[in-house]
């Protein structure tokens, strides 16, 4: 696929509304595609950890139908297990989205896509799983990372199953092998990377004291970075 038709996938906002104070979710909230963007409080769009998001979801939550503009503050937060649907981010701030909740929680998106982030886009700091589909990612430094100095450390797993990736960008996934974190990555396709700069999968040696994690191998292991040269089409 060309970088022009993903480029098209992106969703034209119906509407815009400021938000200047965090928009707490608790069952289902359709945004009807309406752009949502900090102002006031929420206008920061840096990469200081611990940011204040422009939706917190509680346990159970569903957010769908939303575009998240710029200054985009510090995305979505899930509390425990949430499902993400139809969630386009037009210019990433600090994170996207950051997910908590213990080993039990699972955390699903379901289409919607992220970019320009010059950090993370999805940040996993709980436990349990997250389930990616028919995502769309482009100009960004880490797609996904499992925590890697959390003071609480958990075990982490995720799957990407339909993946649009359009360079630049760092790398799709960063997990914690020592932790026995696992990545599956199917059905990506990556434009404008003909010298396979993107790394598909960094293992880390992660940690609980807040130091930098180490790097520990990006090979396809098949316990911790899980995929085929077969999963990852280059365009």
């Amino acid at each position: 696929m060309s970088s022009a038709n993903a480029a098209a996938q992106w969703p034209a906002p119906n509407g815009s509304e400021p938000v200047s104070k965090t928009i707490s979710v608790s069952g289902v909230r359709d945004g009807g595609m309406k752009r949502f963007y900090g102002s006031g409080d929420l206008a920061g769009d840096g990469q200081e950890e611990g940011g204040d998001p422009i939706f917190e979801l509680a346990d159970g939550a569903t957010l769908k139908n939303v575009v998240i503009g710029k200054p985009g503050a510090d995305g979505v937060h899930c509390k425990g297990t949430c499902t993400l649907q139809n969630v386009w981010w037009e210019d990433v701030g600090e994170d996207a989205a950051t997910f908590r909740g213990g080993n039990s929680a699972t955390f699903i998106i379901k289409g919607g896509g992220a970019k320009h982030a010059a950090d993370k886009v999805l940040q996993h700091n709980g436990g349990g799983k997250l389930v990616v589909s028919n995502f769309v990612v482009e100009d960004f430094k880490t797609l996904y990372r499992s925590c890697g100095n959390c003071s609480t450390q958990y075990k982490r797993s995720v799957i990407f199953n339909g993946l649009q990736v359009t360079a630049p960008g760092g790398r799709l996934v960063g997990i914690n092998s020592n932790y026995g974190d696992s990545a599956a990555l199917r059905k990506v396709t990556i434009t404008g990377d003909s010298g396979k700069k993107i790394v598909p999968c960094q293992k880390y040696k992660g940690n609980n004291s807040g130091d930098e994690p180490q790097e520990a191998g990006s090979d396809a292991d098949g316990t911790h970075c899980n995929y085929k040269p077969s999963d990852i089409t280059y365009k």
